[in-house]
């Protein structure tokens, strides 16, 4: 049983990736690993001006599909953004939102940020924030997309102790930085991008035990790749169990 916080459905612009054919055939790749619950976005979210359509298409593609848990992507440098994430909660009843502050142009120490930190909050939504979607070296040269700097995070999640905030893409830096951001406020964070022998575990007592989350970033990463990357632990039961599942349906359940 496996909770994936991490999904991303529609083509990635750059090149073709494992069953991106459709919403269906992708659903049936994690079906067959075990995935129970799949947390998504959508890659048009990326590139599109107009946000409300995709978050339309995101919502709509997940009545079809009930393994499919739509989080809506907002930006808040766009005019009229609180009408996407009015549209997100209460026409989608999406329980959360996907930022992708480096593709849309702002940096989370902006008072935008701190805007839309403000109106999740108040709505009670989850936040995932996606510092990176892929490795600068791998980028097409005229989409050169810089990481995004999560330092900033600590001081949002301090001003809004409620707010549960999701990091995905973290790739591991020193351990006092992801402390930084576990002792401000409820945040998580994804394994997708944990490498190196015993990385997961080492994420874990960086991180602590119930704030590491499943996440694959499929399908531009391989699923099995997350999924060996805790086998390859040898991880207690109990604690494998937590990051696969437990941890993600208690995130939902604070709402």
């Amino acid at each position: 049983m496996t909770v994936d916080v991490n999904v991303t459905l529609g083509r990635w612009p750059f090149r073709r990736t494992p069953g991106d054919e459709s919403g269906a055939a992708l659903a049936q790749r994690l079906r067959a690993r075990g995935v129970t619950q799949a947390w998504v976005s959508h890659f048009d979210a990326l590139l599109h001006t107009d946000l409300a359509a995709v978050n339309a298409r995101l919502a709509e593609e997940c009545r079809r599909e009930p393994l499919w848990l739509p989080f809506g992507a907002v930006n808040p440098t766009l005019p009229a953004w609180r009408d996407d994430v009015r549209r997100c909660h209460e026409g989608h009843r999406m329980p959360g939102l996907r930022l992708f502050p480096n593709y849309h142009s702002y940096t989370l120490s902006q008072p935008v940020a701190a805007e839309l930190f403000e109106e999740a909050a108040r709505r009670n939504l989850v936040v995932q924030v996606a510092l990176l979607m892929e490795d600068e070296r791998t980028q097409h040269p005229l989409v050169r997309v810089p990481a995004v700097d999560a330092a900033p995070l600590a001081d949002l999640a301090r001003r809004w102790p409620g707010l549960r905030v999701i990091v995905l893409n973290q790739r591991p830096g020193p351990p006092g930085g992801v402390r930084a951001l576990v002792e401000a406020g409820a945040v998580s964070f994804d394994i997708s991008m944990v490498e190196g022998t015993g990385g997961v575990a080492k994420f874990v007592e960086a991180a602590g035990a119930e704030r590491v989350l499943f996440g694959s970033h499929a399908p531009l990463y391989y699923w099995d790749a997350a999924s060996l990357k805790i086998q390859e632990c040898g991880l207690a039961p109990e604690l494998e169990e937590r990051i696969r599942h437990r941890n993600a349906r208690a995130v939902l359940r604070a709402a």
